[in-house]
């Protein structure tokens, strides 16, 4: 019986703890001690792991508080979804239970099972992700008032209209639908539905409230189709880069981005021409135009070599496989100037524009060897000698710390004239042999071979150490991503244990 009593008593502290929550602007606030009951009690639960220090989930808080309110005004059962946060550096016990990686993480619970959150972080990303993982890929749109209210809710919204659901077109959409968290589908057979939108036939729109406001699918139907007459059409011709739109940017299908530099104001006479051509290359390549008034550009313009005196400017990067970026001959943002070089980019006619520093007079005075793009195959690739090369970045908190064992490695053996110890400014140059996608990145360059070797071992002068005593054997093999990677703009003054700021 005392058995008995005790187990009932911990059910009724365990229904007390999950229902007097902490909320904070509609998001509840999770602890060790009410963590386990708000899951058991909810069907749906979506839980940010943030810490306060870090600069993404200060940028997500107030999406999240929206998002949270914009789920309360929906309809059942989507407004019975909860938004929660944990501060994963109190709670770190939970932290470590979902293993937490990154901040912000975002995990999904569906009847207490956790899957990882792979949706944008503004508040309408957040509710349509939600919204496909609880719900029909397609809203049914019954009639001409549905299919209004549906489209007016979101900038851009995809409806099929099919006469018969079960037909294979429909069937079609529908997976598509299913694969794309981030838009909101509709589906209708409703003859005055197809009517008020002029559409007399099965058909796929996508409606929007920029450009030329609906964009109709033509051709063959099937999932590769549909998914890149979506990608092709939802975003504007020419939008700006800004922490809102950067997950529908780099997000997209679309992986060759032309960019301009200028300052917005009192150019929209530029803009415009910039749109004109932007047409040309709709699906190819994707125009964005980057504000150089705003500071947070900075970086972005430092990561080009650009400097503010030499815009309006033009750049273009490839994301498909290795990060390319293509630099014009021709200065300033004329619209013929700039259609013929995205022309010759498709043809296959540019050639890739690495960043390199003047060879330094006193590069090679110290221990370390000081390497740019200009000396670095002549130095790195010299087949008599071993080369460790260090490619760091000057705002990287990682490498400022590295930076004093890095100095200790090279004073060890500066009179070996067999091994060369040498750092590269990765942020100033760039090399075709060595694509670097963190900070700081390590290779060995080993004597008579054209290997390059990855280094993974510890960051101490006794695992460097052993490293090059065992001709790159012992701590070789490519990097963790977890331990080396570190976004541009982390707190240098942030524990180096702690989970990382992310994207």
């Amino acid at each position: 019986m005392f058995r008995f009593a005790l187990f009932t008593l911990a059910i009724i502290v365990a229904k007390v703890s999950a229902a007097d929550v902490q909320e904070e602007e509609g998001v509840l606030v999770l602890t060790k001690d009410n963590f386990d009951g708000v899951i058991a009690d909810n069907e749906f639960v979506l839980v940010e792991f943030y810490a306060p220090w870090c600069g993404h989930c200060k940028a997500l808080a107030p999406e999240y508080a929206k998002a949270a309110t914009k789920l309360k005004e929906e309809e059942a059962p989507i407004n019975l979804i909860k938004l929660a946060k944990v501060d994963a550096t109190v709670e770190s016990d939970l932290g470590e239970k979902f293993q937490v990686r990154g901040y912000p993480t975002l995990k999904f619970f569906r009847n207490g099972a956790p899957v990882e959150y792979s949706g944008g972080r503004q508040a309408n990303d957040i509710v349509n992700w939600l919204k496909k993982k609880t719900g029909p890929p397609a809203t049914e749109l019954k009639d001409k008032d549905a299919a209004l209210t549906f489209k007016e809710k979101e900038d851009v919204v995809v409806i099929g209209f099919f006469k018969d659901q079960e037909s294979d077109s429909a069937k079609t959409f529908l997976k598509v639908a299913t694969s794309m968290d981030d838009l909101p589908f509709g589906i209708t057979s409703d003859s005055d539905v197809f009517a008020d939108n002029k559409v007399d036939e099965d058909k796929v729109v996508l409606f929007k409230k920029f450009d030329e406001g609906r964009n109709d699918f033509e051709g063959e139907v099937n999932e590769e189709n549909i998914k890149n007459f979506i990608a092709a059409n939802r975003l504007p011709l020419v939008i700006e880069f800004t922490q809102e739109s950067a997950q529908k940017v780099f997000g997209g299908e679309v992986k060759n981005h032309l960019l301009m530099f200028l300052k917005k104001e009192g150019n929209d006479d530029t803009l415009k021409s910039f749109e004109t051509v932007a047409k040309d290359f709709k699906g190819k390549v994707l125009f964005i135009y980057l504000d150089t008034a705003n500071e947070d550009n900075t970086r972005i313009m430092e990561f080009f070599g650009l400097k503010e005196e030499e815009t309006p400017a033009v750049r273009l990067i490839s994301l498909s496989e290795d990060m390319t970026k293509f630099k014009p001959e021709f200065t300033g943002v004329g619209a013929d100037d700039v259609k013929q070089f995205v022309q010759d980019f498709i043809d296959g006619k540019l050639k890739p524009h690495l960043m390199s520093e003047e060879v330094p007079e006193d590069w090679d005075a110290k221990p370390v060897k000081v390497l740019v793009g200009k000396n670095f195959k002549e130095v790195a690739l010299d087949q008599s000698k071993a080369v460790f090369v260090e490619f760091y970045a000057p705002w990287c908190g990682h490498c400022k710390q590295l930076a004093p064992i890095w100095d200790d490695l090279g004073k060890a053996y500066e009179s070996n004239d067999k091994i060369v110890i040498a750092k590269m400014d990765s942020t100033a140059n760039e090399v075709e042999e060595v694509k670097i996608q963190s900070f700081p990145t390590l290779k060995y360059f080993p004597a008579g071979s054209d290997e390059i070797i990855d280094y993974n071992g510890e960051r101490t002068l006794e695992g460097f150490k052993k490293f090059l005593d065992s001709e790159g054997k012992d701590g070789a093999g490519a990097a963790e991503e977890e331990d080396e990677e570190e976004e541009e703009g982390e707190d240098d003054d942030e524990d180096d244990d702690a989970p990382r700021d992310e994207l």
